[in-house]
């Protein structure tokens, strides 16, 4: 599967947000551009999503920023992925013609139908806790540590 970049990002990003959440402490989208070694500018795009789906608080001014709206546990990838790219959860279009519906059917009940579900599924058990858990075990260095 080959999520688009602004997925992989926006993800990232949040993550970010969710070692800082509860600290009282707002992230600059300069520092989470620099971090993740992306444009900020890109990165300004996927933070206008995250605000219209609420899933972040922008505070402005000279220390402004961004933190979460919600607890990481509160928030999935489903939610995440949602906000910066609703495509990747249409359903999937028709391909075959229309002399060929049987096909066109079965193919969305035996395989298009089932991915789908189980994509969203999935994607709505894993929360951004669960992600942030996971890289603060891994740590910086790539290797896994056990707390």
């Amino acid at each position: 599967m080959r999520l688009s970049a602004k997925n992989r990002y926006g993800l990232a990003a949040m993550v970010l947000l969710a070692k800082e959440y509860g600290k009282g402490k707002v992230i600059a989208v300069n520092n989470i551009a620099e971090n993740l070694s992306i444009s900020k500018i890109y990165l300004e795009q996927i933070f206008s999503r995250f605000r219209e789906a609420r899933l972040v608080i922008s505070q402005k001014g000279a220390q402004g920023g961004y933190y979460l709206s919600l607890p990481p546990k509160s928030v999935t990838v489903y939610d995440i992925f949602l906000a910066v790219d609703p495509a990747l959860f249409e359903k999937t279009e028709d391909t075959v013609s229309a002399g060929a519906l049987n096909i066109e059917k079965a193919m969305r009940l035996t395989v298009f139908d089932q991915l789908e579900q189980i994509l969203a599924a999935t994607l709505r058990r894993v929360t951004l806790e669960e992600v942030t858990q996971k890289a603060m075990e891994i740590g910086a260095d790539g290797y896994m540590y056990y707390l």
